[in-house]
């Protein structure tokens, strides 16, 4: 940024903390160089610390014009100036400074060089800072940024972020960096302090639901008001006499003082004028008041005797919270929680904010064409900027994540714009699902068959489908990323029961050519009548096709001409008048599923006609790509196998028994030396074997799929239907892998604990698109798994549950689709009391605003009609219709409320008023369990719009009174019942968006190469790479991400393996923070970093907020999926254990006990994982003097350990030298009961601190070994306590208490990569 532009993100207050002073400070372990091949070499842990690497991070002064005049700035040689000036304006001291430039030695540097380029830069070097006079968009930009530090402006109210945008819970759960948590020390020493009766879990009720208090914020003071307010003058703009004086801005200021300034913006800076409400003299004052400074910052401090004090408690209170969790968000949209406070509540409460309707002026300028961007241009531009080197695909990559975040941005705000009717259609003659827009460069158009397109393929449902795997193509292209073709900026959202698509403008796409002239340059130009050939495409596309498994294949048009393409007939090219190639409609970029569509369509035009069996609403149904990846990788392993035993069998019958050693070493390059020794047998087959592996030459094997069968093309020749033939054969063969292999297999390792068992309809959805299950199949699991066990039994339960989801969206799209804005609440309200409000009324009546209706005649009220029975009968028959799944008679009864109820505020994009909706004695608890709702929490919630009497429902009374038609209303409210949901609990309606962003292939590599070294044992390599994946990740995504989230997860999970405990815990945390607010406050993946969190705190000795993070994410686990989780066992032994840690054994016990009884419910009583919990309850029986109790248990895991692994293995072993033991002194002490030595003796034998280690949890849909840690939280070794009681009992007599021995040090390794700075704020 020179002196004549400001950075737009800076001064806005939104730049993101990854140029802080911590931060670079962090980089001095981490300083990278590039060898002769552009690869990146990182210092080694010697390196790290050594002088020649410290001195690429060294400080630079820089000399300001004001006080405190000189500041110190830690700067590397691989930094931009760009970071410099981040750095110097997030400074405390020089938040007044938007517009400067820098000099060093007298010369000016460019803002957009490196750092590397300033001559003579070293360490000690001066840099000044020199003001630069003020443009209009300067000026402009200063007062946002100024408003923005002085907590001027009011909260902001937009289209695409609902209310609490990007909210963490984190801070009220386990503070970090706040005053609840300075040091360690003091953490560890609150563990002293926590008793039975008062510890994070003391209250915690296995089976009751969870409180809704648990995903809203806690209540927060008023930040200090450093001003009244301050915005634009109504005297503003300037006039032309007074802007050809330097006049930009007239800025009207009103103080805590209660004095009102009008301020006058001028090229040298700012000053109060002589202007009045009613005066206009823009000239300066006389004094006293005639204060005049160059930042905006700096006059406010003159003219407010109370600012600087005010200013500071506020900068002092923002420096209590972590920066993470209050800074916007730029790279990433935030997440937005289904329920909030009610808007009345001090952190949801609207402030009056004059200025906040000027925003758009003081970002955009009068004309507003500062944010009118050529998107198309920038994204393809910035795609052909070079990659040659490391730093060309950081920039590179950078840029594109920044632009595509942008875009993103910037088409859902318009999306949602265009689905409330406020945009002109280009074409509004047209019918309404055929009309197009555009809106800021973006163009719009409805996910429905507007012109006929897909008439034969299932209409509107068709068109709806085929725009989602459209951008489900562009981003499988977009992270092929292969040079010379060009994609454009595509996302969709899902809005007021609407689908729009949103582009950027494809150059010469509206282009009107000659009639005999195709509109599209490559592919089917009118469906498959009309094929395009043209051999410019044909480079590029075979990239595409090679890389997605896509045959080179012949395709028919109406003439029976033939033409070759290189993937599916409707993927078409475009020649764009930029000269660039666009690969467009990408929806079928793999083959359709003909098992489905051959058990479940009919050709038959008539929809009506179709046979209940056939009758699925479209055929756009393909398979994923996951799916034919996994089939290539089973055929691929087939054929090298194939080519092993061809090799040994070759090799045989070339090799007599007594031939010498000397063919051996002839053998041909192919084999290579798997015989360079001249021996044989089965072990030296089996190294060879081993060897040739590796050396399989699989150039020869080729697998692809022809996209185009089962979709009426017509070969002409007997060998051209031959081929067609194979290929149809082709693909009915990975159908087959699908059904046969695919399937079962999952559903045997959700059973038999393989894998993380899936947590909400989200998690399960996305784990079947892994495996390459399309969700259309989960009526399939769901049949699957009725007989079997309860982990099956689980499975069907959350299936179902997302099915009844899902099939509500459609039946609520289909009526607000149909609908104003205005009215969509009261739809939504209405059909939620149908479906989950009919235990409070049964007949739910619409709320209905007739001055409303009277202004929307034309709109579609059918949505009064639906009752309770009708609302069922549509899920039904929408589950039936796209699932293939009957739900029982009584599914309703059976389902769970509350976590319904997310599932569909989810889907809907809906914002409700926090209440407790579902109440209902069944609705959180299992079928067999009788106990009425309790609530989890330490305190029963006082929210809770259904009190008798309450205040809430008197208010309710009167919103339902203005909204009940008009003619008795007090009458009908005294004799209407009560309803669940009323139209002002839908606070608020969220887009649903889904882009095609790619993921950074640098990065990613980077990871990949770590998790590869990592199974390796290479754990050093390993911690390298993932360190520089991490800095790679934080570089191109910025910090507020969510594969920074993961990234983090990750390297915490690392640095806990190798006991670095306090890098794994601050990673941990920002792992937290980041997933709350851009994934979800109660996503499973945030739930997975807090039980990680907890146990890496617990390891670091702070186990008072490792069990504050237990209870969090057990309360969150109730409310996404309810008390009974397959795998929840994990999470309770570990709290037991961490219970055990702090001496607290009763409690400890109960833990045990219910961790053992999930698994025995779960597992079976006779699994090894109910034999390693029976085998720590037993302990914890002993150490809470339930001596019977322990001898039983321990007879229990001994049992099972002896009849499933044998008398000899080492868990039976240790079981039964425990029982023998226990046995022994069960006896002992019944025999001398009341003899006071011996119960000496007693407390000395069982006081010990087991040795037990809480297990990491385990990821949702991967395999216990999958992750860093390498270790199994079901095996049964982990659990055991590897010492015997002689030990322990040495232990105790020469440590003399467990405390003693807690406290005892342990030498730390001090790790020299440490990243306590990496993603925290500036």
């Amino acid at each position: 940024m020179g002196g004549g532009d400001c950075d737009v993100e800076t001064l806005n207050g939104i730049h993101e903390p990854d140029s802080s002073k911590d931060i670079i400070k962090s980089k001095i372990n981490h300083c990278e160089h590039h060898n002769e091949n552009g690869a990146i070499v990182k210092p080694s842990a010697a390196q790290a610390g050594d002088d020649s690497n410290i001195e690429h991070v060294f400080d630079v002064s820089i000399v300001l014009p004001h006080q405190p005049y000189n500041i110190q700035i830690p700067v590397s040689l691989q930094g931009q100036i760009q970071d410099l000036r981040s750095a110097i304006v997030e400074q405390p001291g020089t938040f007044q400074y938007t517009c400067f430039h820098l000099e060093h030695s007298g010369q000016r540097v460019n803002d957009f060089a490196d750092l590397s380029d300033v001559k003579g830069l070293a360490a000690g070097s001066e840099i000044r800072l020199i003001e630069d006079p003020y443009t209009e968009r300067e000026a402009r930009m200063h007062v946002v940024r100024i408003r923005e530090i002085i907590g001027a402006a009011g909260n902001r109210v937009d289209v695409l972020n609902g209310v609490d945008a990007g909210l963490s819970l984190h801070e009220s759960v386990a503070p970090w960096n706040g005053p609840d948590a300075a040091s360690a020390a003091k953490l560890k020493s609150v563990n002293l302090k926590l008793t039975a009766d008062a510890n994070p879990l003391s209250d915690f009720k296995f089976d009751g639901s969870s409180s809704i208090q648990t995903l809203l914020p806690p209540s927060q003071d008023a930040p200090p008001k450093t001003i009244k307010t301050l915005g634009i003058s109504p005297w503003n703009p300037p006039p032309p006499m007074f802007r050809q004086r330097g006049h930009l801005l007239y800025l009207q200021l009103t103080t805590n003082e209660g004095e009102q300034f009008q301020i006058t913006s001028h090229v040298s800076g700012f000053f109060v004028n002589r202007s009045s409400n009613s005066k206009f003299d823009p000239a300066p004052k006389a004094s006293p008041k005639n204060a005049m400074a160059h930042s905006l910052l700096t006059l406010i401090r003159t003219l407010s005797p109370s600012f600087t004090d005010a200013f500071n408690m506020l900068l002092e209170a923002n420096n209590k919270r972590d920066p993470l969790a209050t800074f916007q968000l730029t790279s990433a949209i935030p997440s937005n929680p289904w329920l909030v406070s009610a808007s009345s509540s001090a952190t949801t409460a609207h402030q009056p904010d004059l200025t906040r309707t000027q925003e758009t002026y003081l970002l955009s300028g009068v004309e507003n064409t500062e944010t009118l961007r050529d998107w198309n241009e920038e994204i393809q531009s910035t795609r052909e900027l070079p990659r040659e080197t490391v730093q060309d695909r950081v920039f590179r990559e950078r840029l594109l994540a920044k632009i595509f975040a942008e875009f993103n941005d910037a088409a859902a705000r318009g999306g949602a714009l265009v689905a409330r009717g406020e945009v002109a259609p280009l074409n509004p003659t047209e019918g309404k699902d055929a009309q197009i827009f555009v809106y800021n460069g973006i163009f719009y158009s409805f996910g429905a068959d507007g012109v006929g397109t897909f008439t034969s393929e299932g209409g509107d449902e068709a068109a709806r489908i085929a725009v989602g795997k459209d951008v489900a193509g562009v981003k499988t292209v977009n992270q092929l990323d292969i040079p010379g073709l060009a994609t454009p900026g595509t996302i969709i959202v899902d809005y007021l029961g609407k689908r729009l698509v949103a582009q950027s403008i494809v150059p010469g796409i509206f282009k009107q050519r000659e009639p005999e002239e195709p509109q599209v340059d490559y592919g089917g130009v009118e469906g498959k009548d009309i094929v395009a050939d043209n051999d410019a495409f044909v480079p590029t596309f075979s990239q595409v096709s090679k890389a997605l498994k896509v045959k080179k294949h012949a395709v028919w048009d109406k003439e029976g001409k033939k033409h070759m393409l290189e993937g599916s007939v409707e993927t078409k090219g475009l020649l764009g008048t930029d000269g660039r190639k666009y690969i467009l409609d990408l929806y079928r970029l793999t083959p359709l599923d003909i098992s489905w569509l051959d058990a479940y369509w009919t050709d038959s035009v008539d929809h009506d006609q179709k046979p209940l069996e056939r009758n699925y609403p479209h055929r756009m149904s393909v398979l994923r790509p996951e799916l034919i990846e996994s089939h290539w990788r089973v055929k691929m392993s087939e054929y090298v196998k194939a080519e092993l035993d061809k090799r040994k069998k070759d090799q045989k019958d070339g090799v007599d028994g007594g031939t010498s050693d000397q063919p051996d070493e002839k053998s041909s390059p192919e084999t290579g030396d798997a015989q360079v020794n001249g021996t044989s047998g089965a072990e030296t087959n089996g190294l060879e074997a081993a060897k040739d592996r590796g050396r399989v030459d699989i150039s020869a094997f080729s697998l692809s799929l022809n996209p185009d069968v089962f979709c009426g093309q017509v070969p002409q020749t007997a060998e051209e239907k031959e081929e067609w033939a194979n290929d149809e054969r082709e693909v009915r063969a990975v159908t087959d892998h699908l059904h046969q292999k695919i399937i079962p297999e999952f559903i045997h390792d959700l059973k038999e604990q393989e894998v993380g068992f899936p947590m909400d309809g989200q998690s399960l959805s996305r784990l079947m698109h892994k495996r390459g299950i399309n969700v259309r199949y989960i009526g399939k699991l769901a049949s699957l798994s009725k007989e079997g066990s309860l982990r099956l039994q689980s499975l069907k339960r959350l299936a179902e549950q997302e099915m009844i989801a899902r099939a509500f969206k459609h039946v609520a799209n289909r009526y607000l689709k149909k609908l104003p804005t205005a009215m969509a609440p009261s739809c939504v309200a209405h059909l939620l009391n149908c479906l989950l409000g009919t235990e409070k009324n049964g007949s739910p009546k619409a709320q209905l605003d007739e001055d409303l209706q009277y202004l929307y005649k034309d709109a579609d009220y059918s949505f009064a009609d639906a009752t309770p029975s009708s609302l069922q009968a549509d899920i039904e028959a929408q589950t039936q219709l796209r699932y293939r799944y009957t739900l029982e008679e009584s599914w309703l009864s059976g389902v769970r409320r509350a976590q319904l109820l997310r599932e569909i505020a989810l889907k809907l994009g809906l914002q409700l008023i926090a209440k407790d909706y579902c109440s209902s004695p069944d609705s959180e608890s299992r079928p067999s369990d009788q106990a009425p709702m309790t609530n989890g929490a330490a305190t029963q919630s006082p929210v809770n719009g259904h009190i008798p009497n309450g205040n809430g429902g008197k208010k309710k009374k009167k919103r339902n009174n203005g909204d009940s038609p008009p003619a008795s209303a007090t009458a009908s409210m005294i004799l209407e019942p009560p309803q669940t949901f009323v139209a002002d609990d839908i606070v608020n309606i969220v887009p649903i968006v889904k882009d095609s962003n790619s993921k950074s292939v640098l990065a990613e590599e980077a990871l990949e190469a770590g998790r590869i070294s990592m199974i390796q044992n290479q754990k050093e390599l390993g911690q390298e790479l993932l360190l520089e994946s991490l800095s790679l990740h934080e570089q191109i995504y910025g910090i507020l991400h969510p594969e920074v989230a993961r990234v983090y997860h990750q390297l915490a999970m690392l640095y806990y393996t190798i006991e670095e405990k306090d890098a794994a815990v601050e990673l941990a945390h920002k792992a937290v923070v980041i997933s709350e607010r851009t994934i979800g406050i109660d996503s499973d993946e945030t739930i997975l970093s807090y039980l990680n969190l907890s146990l890496f705190e617990h390891a670091n000795g702070n186990t008072a907020v490792a069990l504050a993070c237990q209870r969090h994410a057990l309360e969150l686990w109730k409310i996404i999926y309810g008390p009974d989780h397959p795998d929840i066992m994990t999470t309770y032994n570990n709290a037991a254990v961490m219970l055990q840690h702090l001496k607290l054994f009763h409690e400890s016990r109960v833990w045990f006990e219910k961790s053992h009884a999930v698994s025995e419910e779960m597992c079976g009583k006779d699994s090894i994982s109910t034999a390693s919990l029976a085998f720590q309850l037993a302990q914890a029986l002993a150490l809470d003097q339930d001596h019977k109790g322990a001898v039983n248990r321990m007879r229990e895991a001994y049992s099972i350990f002896h009849h499933k692994l044998g008398p000899e293995d080492r868990n039976t072993k240790e079981a039964d030298s425990w029982l023998d033991q226990l046995t022994v002194n069960a006896v002992s002490i019944a025999k001398h009961a009341k003899d006071v030595q011996a119960q000496k003796v007693r407390r000395a034998l069982f006081t010990p601190r087991v040795t037990l280690r809480p297990q990491p949890q385990v990821p949702v849909g991967r395999s216990p070994t999958e992750g860093m840690n390498g270790r199994d939280p079901h095996s049964t070794t982990a659990a055991l306590d590897n010492r015997s009681i002689d030990e322990l009992m040495k232990y105790i007599e020469s440590s003399g208490a467990g405390d003693a021995a807690r406290k005892t040090p342990t030498k730390k390794r001090k790790n020299p990569r440490s990243r306590r700075s990496a993603g925290s704020a500036l």
